[in-house]
């Protein structure tokens, strides 16, 4: 069997068999874009957690969850080419894992590293034009798509304790592309340090962000615009980076 090198987003040089036929994600997002790819029918295991699109992935054997990834499953399902995420998923496992199979790893953290996902995919899975014309749809989508408008913002995906995206993140990437400015001066997801915003985004997810908590938060930010916003919409890279351009444009007005 033919087998090709390619280098992941952490640096690591992973073999592949040329047209794998049997993959495992371990990705919710990467799993859709999978689809996206056309590649679904190679897609033989993905996690508890990948969701999107609904009808289809109810064949799929379930693998356990991005961080208690059942290995004993995965095994028996054989994959040609597993593809994983630094951060979503455990390092032990991963190197458990790939002691028998090729894993591809994401280190997704600028909406450039999300299209470069795509792209790299593409090539690895024998999808080159597919993922070329997808990346173009949404350098398109997102041209001059200053929704923001310069306007500071803080990003909440918990509630107690305080967690905020910070820089260094796929998520605060995305906002900025659109035009807002993060108030957070940390890395990654620290805790709510009292900073203030223009505009507060309750995020949907992990924590799940009711209507509710908009009152409470209108006393920690008397003079900020509150907002539930899409979790979905602003940390999934891959294809849903099309639908999320249509999500700004329609939801984000100030």
């Amino acid at each position: 069997m033919e087998k090709r090198i390619f280098v992941d987003q952490m640096g690591r040089s992973v073999t592949v068999p040329s047209q794998p036929k049997r993959i495992i994600s371990l990705v919710p997002s990467i799993t859709e874009l999978l689809y996206d790819l056309g590649l679904g029918h190679k897609v033989v295991g993905v996690t508890k957690f990948c969701i999107h699109p609904t009808n289809l992935l109810k064949t799929k054997t379930k693998i356990g969850g991005t961080k208690n990834i059942k290995i004993d499953i995965i095994r028996k399902l054989n994959p040609c080419l597993i593809i994983g995420n630094k951060e979503e998923n455990v390092k032990e496992q991963i190197v458990e894992l790939e002691k028998d199979f090729p894993i591809w790893m994401s280190d997704c953290n600028s909406f450039d590293e999300a299209l470069n996902v795509i792209l790299s995919i593409g090539m690895i899975c024998g999808k080159e034009q597919i993922s070329r014309n997808l990346v173009s749809n949404i350098q398109c989508a997102y041209f001059d798509l200053n929704i923001g408008k310069g306007k500071s913002y803080i990003y909440l995906i918990w509630d107690e304790p305080k967690y905020i995206v910070g820089h260094g993140t796929f998520i605060n990437s995305m906002l900025e592309k659109i035009g807002f400015i993060n108030s957070c001066k940390s890395i990654r997801y620290p805790e709510w340090n009292g900073e203030q915003a223009e505009v507060i985004f309750l995020s949907s997810e992990p924590f799940p962000f009711k209507t509710e908590h908009i009152i409470k938060y209108a006393t920690l930010f008397p003079n900020s615009v509150i907002q539930i916003i899409d979790g979905e919409m602003c940390s999934w890279y891959g294809s849903r980076m099309v639908l999320a351009a249509q999500y700004f444009r329609k939801k984000l007005k100030f």
